[in-house]
């Protein structure tokens, strides 16, 4: 008996994000953009122009700190009605710079909210910090709220990726870039953790999907996504859901595993050039390899590239003791609460932007 073990944590689920099979997708896929489906083959690393002088890796983190529930107002009779679930989250995004400089931190922000379907739910103030409210309001008036309240968070999270995405390019012809090179703030390239849903609109951007959940290619096409070698990916396709943007999957290096260990998919823009697609794709074939992550320091090996495994660790450190932060919640949730605190601090004390470890190699 052959087989292989997936060598990512089983605590993260696992890189094919189902029972084994992937299950057949509805998206509308054109497979002709960079070579007639006939005609698919590996395609191996090339020249694609020069190597962008910084590499811009987003990621943001997420915890849910409490489920609340919120009293309904009383009617004229004085009595409340039915309380209302709703989420205290805390959040935060990062970018970190790869460049002639080393890695570093370039720009994060970390949020703190209450997120309700309750139209009179009020800011939370507690001696942790304050959790802002979200109202969120439900599509149809009998659908589920939680995955409602988290879609609203998720959504948040997005919005301060492209903020802090928009604050480190702004400081982009201050970075150090290589000897014999200049820099206008123009030559970087976006990784962006994640599909690039709600952030395709950021300029030279790709995003880095790192699990599977559906099988987007003809089963012919798909084959091939197993047969890539290290380095090698797909030729570029054009894929349409509720949003459109072209796509191809990459092998990053790695020990020899199951058929996609080590396989991600990259997604960029469609209203992009199929020219500047092609380019893009083979950038990053050029530029993510040397990040691809080992299994002795990540579990989520290789597809965990270091930077991302870097900024995810210090985001998650700025968010705070989860346990100071809920029994602050706790007390600011009874009725004889004592008067608040001072609110949250920027970022936790004694910590610099750029003190964050990534633990690349060497």
């Amino acid at each position: 008996m052959r087989f292989s073990v997936d060598g990512w944590d089983p605590s993260y689920g696992s890189t094919m994000e189902t029972d084994g099979e992937l299950a057949e997708s509805t998206a509308r896929i054109d497979t002709d953009v960079e070579l007639p489906a006939g005609r698919w083959r590996p395609v191996d690393p090339g020249d694609a122009g020069p190597v962008p002088g910084a590499l811009l890796f987003v990621d943001g983190v997420r915890r849910i700190e409490a489920q609340v529930w919120i009293d309904d107002v009383p009617d004229a009779d004085g009595v409340p009605g039915d309380a209302t679930a709703a989420l205290c989250a805390s959040y935060a995004a990062g970018v970190v710079c790869c460049c002639a400089a080393g890695a570093h931190l370039m720009a994060s922000e970390r949020r703190r909210g209450l997120f309700s379907v309750a139209s009179h739910a009020q800011d939370i103030l507690t001696r942790a910090g304050q959790y802002t409210a979200h109202c969120v309001r439900l599509r149809r008036g009998n659908a589920p709220v939680m995955p409602a309240l988290s879609n609203s968070l998720q959504l948040d999270l997005a919005a301060i990726e492209v903020k802090v995405s928009n604050a480190a390019r702004a400081a982009g012809p201050d970075r150090p870039v290589p000897a014999g090179h200049t820099s206008d703030g123009t030559d970087d390239l976006l990784i962006v953790d994640g599909a690039l849903y709600g952030r395709q609109h950021l300029p030279r951007a790709l995003g880095y999907i790192k699990s599977h959940n559906a099988k987007y290619l003809p089963p012919e096409l798909n084959a091939l996504v197993g047969r890539l070698a290290p380095g090698q990916r797909t030729p570029a396709f054009h894929m349409g859901t509720s949003w459109e943007r072209y796509s191809w999957y990459l092998r990053l290096p790695g020990p020899a595993g199951s058929p996609w260990a080590g396989v991600v998919r990259i997604e960029c823009a469609s209203v992009l050039p199929v020219a500047e697609v092609i380019r893009l794709a083979g950038l990053s074939q050029r530029c993510l390899g040397r990040f691809a992550s080992e299994s002795y320091k990540d579990t989520r090996a290789p597809q965990n590239l270091y930077p991302i495994a870097g900024l995810e660790r210090e985001l998650r450190r700025r968010l705070g003791d989860s346990r100071l932060l809920y029994r602050a919640l706790r007390e600011a949730a009874r009725a004889d609460a004592p008067a608040p605190g001072l609110p949250d601090a920027p970022d936790a004390p004694g910590v610099a932007d750029g003190a964050v470890s990534l633990g690349a190699p060497g």
